[in-house]
């Protein structure tokens, strides 16, 4: 696998190595001894599967907060989306900073998402499905989010959102605080 660190530090984009011959190919997408090796937590105890009618949908931005801080590990399976953190690590340099990447299933990258990040996505195609490995379970009380249009981020989403959830709409001003 090759990883590439993101301006936000501790963020990598992830692509799988081809093996290819006249069958096909071969790639391995997930490696603890080489999560391990860049100092990325390689615990999977979830995974979790987003399939999205259509185009334009947007999902985030989410992030769990202590004591079930998560590390995500995504990829689109099916279309493509624009996927997006944001640092909410009030100590890092790049604090409420965001970063993207376009994620498909043709080019099989991956976003590893560290722990005090909020995540989310934009789908540009119909009916994409996007693949989470989790390293915490779910715990609805240690859900939060951050709203995906906040100006305080100036995320720069490629199209005009069609479909989001109530709940993605109503959180709140972002101030600086997780």
């Amino acid at each position: 696998m090759i990883f590439t660190e993101l301006e936000l530090k501790g963020a990598y984009l992830i692509e799988p190595e081809r093996r290819e011959d006249s069958r096909g190919f071969f790639a391995r997408t997930f490696c603890s001894l080489e999560f391990k090796a860049h100092s990325l937590n390689p615990s999977v105890v979830q995974c979790s599967l987003s399939f999205n009618k259509h185009k334009g949908t947007v999902r985030g931005m989410h992030y769990q907060v202590s004591p079930r801080m998560e590390t995500k590990l995504v990829r689109c399976t099916r279309g493509t989306i624009f996927d997006v953190i944001i640092d909410l690590r009030p100590d890092s340099a790049s604090f409420m900073q965001y970063a993207a990447s376009e994620l498909s299933a043709d080019n099989d990258k991956m976003l590893y998402v560290p722990e005090n990040f909020a995540h989310g996505f934009q789908t540009l195609e119909e009916d994409t499905e996007v693949f989470y490995q989790i390293s915490q379970f779910y715990a609805p009380e240690c859900a939060r989010g951050v709203r995906w249009n906040d100006p305080a981020f100036g995320i720069a989403w490629p199209i005009a959102a069609r479909i989001i959830s109530e709940r993605d709409c109503t959180y709140l001003d972002f101030l600086g605080g997780v």
